[in-house]
């Protein structure tokens, strides 16, 4: 007997045989429909049409077309060890399996049921795959599905400029490897919504995120030059009148010109600079390495520092000043300024910013507690102090609490212990240390030089507080 004979005798016939039954019959169209399935990802990533792109479609090219594949392998010669038991336990085992015919009406049928089945679950497991690659590709996902103590960052993220970019583009990234990384990290905060012990608020180092070259230079030419940039600030006083002011200033941003000078903010913050800070935040930095005026790098520490220079060292990228680029959180003040500059809270109710202030920094249980305490506190302050007003312009006023609680739920998060601060913007220098974390005048090296912290070297004002800067008159903006 040759080897093909042999082969077809105790392994073909046999399995053919034992393999008609239902079990082995979906395990093989599984299989099959999953192998197809995965094929066709293969070409299409090959191809290069959109598919590698997308970070989730590792998730299906690695894990769940295989699983499926392996599952449906698995399922066939189970089937077909059940179908011999139950045939040697009705003694109807044969001796000498029958040969392998497609005449046989039994087998045509079988073989038409693996075709059938194959086909429908192609169709189930090619459209289940395209459309969970798809959903699990929205934001919507990531913010109100997957990481449900998020809900903070989900927030922030519809009202910024990055609420077009999917949170995979930066989160996650293409290619499999991003995606394992990002799902191993993920896995412990499965662990922590599971048990209810996830830390609130939750905080994301810059050393826990992917670095600047891989999510905003992707879109940012790190090496644009963007010259001057005109900043107008509006403010509103806490008297009476709510008086709006604004303060104008030209802010430096600079860059790499066509001669390849550095200048301005983004220009001389380009060249390879680390830091030492004592806090996972970054907030406090006391010591700063960077390329002094003789080529060599220089190390500036900050005078006030009394120990030893120990602490979390990190090269510096965008994020080191836009810290929440696209989950950023707003002051009160800043909030309320914003509101009212655009009409709403009107700054024709007496006192409005002051009273304003008052009611969005308060202390409530949750979300619903200080929407209910804010509008009611608005309307017994006005009914009280201002009948007149409350009596002539009580529409107005709840348009301004309505205004105060949008504030209040776009920024503030009781449940999550997220209030006015918590994540800080190191944007400028006003709210927070931003800026003066190293240009504070303080952080020296041992040859005396100090970095500046010479105000002209970033921007230049042209007007504070002003009601009526003629500036804007003259240049058109009013």
């Amino acid at each position: 007997m040759s080897v093909i004979e042999h082969i077809k005798k105790h392994w073909l016939q046999p399995f053919f045989f034992l393999g008609k039954n239902t079990l082995s019959l979906i395990g093989g169209a599984v299989a099959s429909a999953a192998a197809f399935v995965l094929v066709g990802f293969w070409l299409v990533d090959i191809v290069g049409h959109g598919g590698s792109r997308n970070p989730y479609v590792g998730l299906v090219l690695f894990f769940f077309l295989p699983l499926l594949f392996i599952l449906g392998l698995i399922v066939i010669p189970i089937g077909i060890t059940i179908q011999r038991r139950k045939l040697v336990m009705a003694g109807k085992l044969p001796s000498l399996y029958p040969d392998i015919d497609f005449n046989e009406p039994l087998f045509r049928h079988a073989l038409n049921f693996v075709v059938a089945a194959t086909f429908i679950n192609f169709v189930i497991v090619g459209i289940a795959s395209y459309r969970g690659v798809s959903y699990m590709d929205y934001p919507s996902f990531c913010g109100t599905a997957c990481h449900v103590p998020m809900r903070p960052q989900w927030v922030a993220y519809q009202q910024s400029p990055h609420s077009h970019v999917d949170c995979v583009e930066c989160h996650v990234g293409s290619g499999f490897g991003n995606y394992v990384d990002a799902k191993l990290a993920g896995m412990k905060q499965l662990v922590g919504v599971t048990f209810d012990t996830y830390p609130r608020p939750i905080l994301a180092p810059l050393s826990e995120l992917r670095p600047a070259r891989a999510t905003c230079e992707e879109c940012h030419d790190p090496t644009r030059f963007l010259g001057d940039k005109l900043l107008v600030k509006t403010d509103f006083s806490d008297d009476e009148k709510s008086v709006m002011t604004k303060t104008i200033l030209v802010l430096h941003l600079g860059g790499i010109d066509s001669l390849s000078h550095l200048s301005g903010i983004h220009g001389h913050h380009l060249n390879h600079i680390e830091y030492v800070a004592t806090d996972n935040s970054f907030q406090k930095i006391i010591a700063v390495y960077a390329p002094g005026s003789n080529g060599k790098e220089t190390e500036y520490v900050d005078s006030t520092w009394q120990g030893p220079v120990k602490g979390v060292r990190r090269v510096m990228d965008c994020m080191d000043c836009h810290t929440m680029a696209a989950h950023s959180f707003q002051t009160a003040g800043d909030a309320l300024n914003e509101a009212m500059a655009s009409g709403i809270p009107s700054a024709d109710l007496p006192f409005i910013h002051k009273e304003g202030l008052v009611l969005l920094q308060g202390k409530y249980a949750s979300q619903a507690d200080a929407g209910s305490k804010i509008k009611s506190g608005l309307e017994t302050y006005y009914r009280n102090q201002y009948p007149a007003v409350w009596s002539n312009e009580s529409a107005q006023v709840e348009q301004a609490a309505q205004a105060l609680i949008k504030i209040y739920d776009r920024n503030v998060f009781p449940d999550m212990h997220v209030t006015w601060g918590t994540y800080p913007d190191n944007i400028g220098h006003t709210n927070y240390p931003g800026c003066f974390r190293c240009h504070d005048g303080n952080h020296t090296s041992k040859g005396g030089e100090t970095i500046t912290n010479d105000c002209s070297a970033c921007h230049n004002l042209l007007d504070v507080d002003d009601p009526n800067p003629k500036i804007l008159s003259e240049i058109g903006f009013q």
